[in-house]
């Protein structure tokens, strides 16, 4: 099972030459890790981060440019989880416009507790709701 969102390319997006400045796929792939926490996890980043005292930054991240995108393409994001680690989760996203895919990116992120900033153990709760996605 894989979450998926589509997403809108913004002038916002793109560099002079038309087409997606290659770091705002970086900001997307976090927009839709938001969007898959808060639609298909159940908790937002602000009931997270403030309620929970977790947050998930990203320790890794590969993305792989395979086709470029231009400002109107409308992308849908697949996101599914590949491994789930001690504390850590390895997550595949790809866009894809129709049949044709443009990017891949593999991103790790690390449960953290924002009390002291350090890794906590993905317990069997959060590894039953990662689960589900996994490939």
């Amino acid at each position: 099972m894989s979450f998926r969102v589509t997403k809108n390319v913004r002038f916002s997006h793109c560099d002079p030459a038309g087409i997606v400045f290659y770091p705002r796929y970086a900001e997307l792939c976090n927009e839709v890790v938001e969007d898959w926490f808060r639609d298909d996890l159940g908790i937002s980043f602000r009931a997270l981060q403030e309620e929970h005292r977790l947050t998930i930054p990203a320790v890794k991240l590969e993305i792989e440019y395979l086709v470029p995108s231009v400002y109107g393409d409308m992308l849908e994001f697949a996101l599914s989880v590949e491994a789930i680690g001690n504390s850590s989760v390895q997550l595949a996203v790809s866009a894809w416009n129709g049949e044709e895919e443009r990017v891949r990116i593999r991103l790790k992120i690390v449960m953290v507790s924002l009390e002291d900033l350090r890794p906590i153990r993905v317990d069997e709760e959060w590894r039953e709701r990662f689960s589900r996605f996994m490939r």
